[in-house]
């Protein structure tokens, strides 16, 4: 392998003189502990698809939680071509919090245990496919939420129910049964949903509703080979319209869960009181007694939770 293709591990301090040769580069954050498959194997081919392209780049392994976004904003500062996230959404979302306010595009190589965003942006999980968009492909804005601890998603942050299925799947879950985790997680709550009474601000109106659990979307498809229907859980979810949507979801029982999931499934998003949408661009959740958020599928303490939308936030590297 020529030497401007081999891989460096080890990212260099900024201001050292690798930076100014930087800008030919792409920078991989690889999560080790994403997904189900094996970390070296999953290395060696991504090395491997950008050596046939005669494509430089260096990869870094994260190793807690931070990393990825604390390795990406240097990467941004050493001035690489374009940085990778390597891993799931939760991976993706600290990249993206590490880019956010830089020319530096996002590229992606879907090997978490859903990848909604890669899915969304016609990513798929081939590595040599998604490779060849990093080194081939054209950037496109897309926009972000931003929560008040700074930290940015692309997916969606949420309160309540949906958090709780997100901490219910454990790692060990995940690296056994995929996205069969979050499935599983589901089902051990789906006969009697929890509630709690939500007090929404959405630029600047306020209202209360008692309901199972509040997301806030910025990419609102769920798909996965394990369900049989595409979910779109918004209608009007859009990464580029500078608004994020505001899901409402209040299931009683099993029944209730059920009809929400088919007429979401289905598209049907109106006249019904379980399920109610609105559009904002900044939003307060606050909910008594208080629960427990995520964002991008990472548990995020608990409520309230705050986003705005930061409109073209993150430049993405998609297909030609």
């Amino acid at each position: 392998m020529p030497e401007a293709m081999q891989p460096r591990q080890v990212l260099p301090e900024i201001g050292s003189p690798l930076h100014d040769g930087n800008a030919a580069r792409t920078l991989i954050v690889l999560n080790p502990t994403a997904g189900q498959t094996d970390t070296d194997r999953v290395r060696k081919q991504i090395g491997g698809a950008f050596a046939v392209r005669s494509a430089s780049f260096d990869i870094v392994d994260t190793t807690c939680s931070g990393d990825a976004e604390r390795i990406a904003r240097e990467a941004a500062g050493l001035g690489y071509r374009a940085v990778v996230a390597a891993g799931g959404d939760g991976t993706l979302a600290e990249v993206i919090t590490g880019l956010a306010g830089t020319d530096v595009p996002l590229g992606i190589i879907p090997q978490g245990t859903a990848n909604l965003v890669a899915a969304s942006l016609g990513i798929t999980n081939d590595i040599d496919k998604a490779v060849d968009i990093i080194v081939s492909g054209y950037t496109i804005p897309m926009d972000v939420g931003q929560l008040q601890s700074g930290r940015y998603f692309a997916l969606i942050a949420g309160a309540g129910w949906d958090a709780e299925v997100m901490k219910s799947a454990t790692r060990e879950l995940k690296d056994r049964l995929g996205f069969g985790a979050y499935l599983l997680a589901a089902l051990k709550t789906v006969v009697t949903p929890p509630s709690a009474l939500f007090r929404i601000t959405a630029d600047g109106q306020e209202f209360e509703i008692r309901a199972a659990t509040v997301l806030i979307a910025n990419i609102g498809q769920v798909f996965h080979a394990m369900l049989p229907l595409e979910f779109k859980i918004a209608p009007a979810t859009s990464v580029s319209d500078g608004m994020l949507d505001i899901c409402i979801f209040a299931p009683r029982n099993l029944p209730d869960v059920a009809a929400v999931l088919w007429k979401v499934a289905s598209k049907r998003y109106v006249g019904d009181q379980r399920m109610i949408y609105l559009q904002a661009r900044e939003i307060r959740i606050d909910a008594d007694p208080s629960v427990i958020t995520q964002v991008d599928g990472d548990p995020a303490g608990n409520t309230p939770l705050e986003a705005r939308a930061i409109a073209g936030g993150v430049k993405v590297l998609v297909a030609r």
